[in-house]
């Protein structure tokens, strides 16, 4: 049953119209798009099984006269099952017996299925199933027109397989249409429909930049119960064909909190979804990108940087190099992971990217007959700042540093007075290596 058969209160009428013309013996992966729908059709139809409120009709095209090179029966369309309660059982034995041989009239099915329904007073939608384009010669928007005066809403939903995408725009004025990639998304995207269909409720997510419209996107989104750490739902926000926010379907008996994985995450409490009618929930998230670069290099370096918002401690990401990656808006801080460390503040404005840049490091190769103890400084802002300590239990080692003057001290480690202690000041040029021996 339906996860959302709870919200059934009025009567719904389902008509599924099936494409079974000849393009449909095409193979999708290891089936022919003919099966896997007749398959998928049947596992969606044995799952309304019993919703209350609801009554459920087959139409099929393209499976009564074979097309041949000379004929196309246009008029192939025909209302196999008809509205009645309980007529599950006779609809999966019709989709068994169905085969794919004919033309594709998509017009003539859609004007035809405004007949099929017994009245305007229930909710009518057609869900039609179709991998072609219109082969005969009407035009589905007329059709479309015909329908809504009857009160028929249609959610025509498209197997994409090897459909002329240019045809997809003719859609735009009959209702909804989606793509599946494959036998997975074809049915999580029927099962939406349906969904959509029986609750007559749905959200739609705006997640919008600084000047308000709704275009950021590739977010995950989290559902939880208001006031709870209960996870309900998890989506990763997408626009659709039409470059606006997709439309989810949720229940809408229960308030939300709804989290936005940005970085930083942007929250909403406490959100109430009203029911069969459409809900717009506004986010602002607008977001621009970062990206450090490392001038002048000769070779390649591994270095990662911490980000931290301006106002904040906390670290809000651990960052690679070279590799942007998407934040609110705002002021930030940036540790990069070089020796010495660099600290530089990062300003993200909408949709752009702001690129911070530091010079290619060197190398010091450091050679000694003993093992010594000590520690690498740097001179900078007018002082000797600490860098790291050098390894006691090596004789040879390397440092990849910043460009700039440092100076080492260090001692033997066997040595047991402090008099022993040495100095010796170095330079690092970027991309270059200095040998220094202790």
């Amino acid at each position: 049953m339906s996860a959302f058969a709870f919200a059934q209160q009025d009567m719904t009428r389902i008509l599924f119209i099936l494409d079974a013309s000849n393009s449909m013996n095409g193979k999708w992966g290891y089936e022919t798009k003919i099966d896997l729908a007749k398959e998928i059709l049947t596992k969606t139809v044995d799952s309304l099984s019993g919703v209350d409120n609801l009554e459920l009709g087959l139409r099929v095209y393209g499976h009564q006269s074979p097309i041949t090179a000379t004929y196309q029966d246009c008029a192939d369309t025909k209302l196999e099952v008809p509205f009645y309660a309980g007529n599950e059982s006779k609809i999966k034995g019709k989709i068994k017996t169905i085969e794919a041989k004919g033309t594709t009239p998509i017009a003539r099915s859609l004007e035809a299925a405004a007949g099929d329904f017994p009245d305007n007073k229930s909710r009518n939608i057609i869900i039609l199933i179709t991998d072609g384009v219109e082969e005969c010669d009407d035009e589905p928007c007329v059709i479309a027109d015909k329908l809504r005066a009857k009160g028929i809403k249609i959610s025509p939903f498209i197997i994409g397989l090897g459909l002329d995408t240019a045809y997809l725009a003719k859609f735009d004025c009959v209702g909804q249409f989606a793509n599946a990639d494959d036998k997975k998304s074809f049915e999580v995207l029927l099962k939406t429909v349906v969904d959509k269909a029986l609750v007559n409720t749905t959200v739609q997510v705006n997640l919008n930049r600084i000047d308000g419209r709704p275009l950021e996107t590739n977010s995950t989104l989290f559902f939880y119960e208001a006031g709870t750490k209960k996870l309900v739902y998890s989506y990763m926000h997408t626009l659709n064909e039409n470059n606006l926010p997709d439309t989810i379907v949720i229940d809408p008996n229960r308030k939300y909190d709804l989290v936005v994985n940005t970085l930083p995450r942007v929250e909403k409490k406490n959100i109430t979804i009203k029911k069969y009618q459409h809900n717009i929930i506004e986010v602002d998230c607008p977001q621009g990108y970062l990206d450090v670069k490392i001038r002048n290099k000769s070779t390649d370096y591994y270095f990662t940087y911490r980000v931290v918002q301006a106002d904040k401690t906390i670290t809000l990401n651990h960052q690679e190099l070279e590799q942007k990656q998407k934040y609110i808006v705002g002021e930030y801080k940036v540790e990069i992971y070089t020796l010495p460390r660099i600290t530089m503040d990062a300003t993200i404005s909408q949709s752009k990217t702001t690129t911070l840049t530091i010079d290619a490091p060197g190398r010091a190769k450091l050679r000694s007959y003993n093992y010594n103890t000590g520690q690498i400084f740097v001179f900078r802002n007018g002082e000797w700042e600490w860098v790291c300590d050098i390894n006691a239990k090596t004789t040879q080692q390397e440092f990849v540093l910043q460009p700039g003057n440092y100076k080492i001290v260090y001692r033997d480690v066997t040595a047991k007075a402090t008099e022993y202690t040495k100095n010796q000041e170095f330079r690092i040029t970027s991309n270059r290596t200095i040998s220094i021996n202790l």
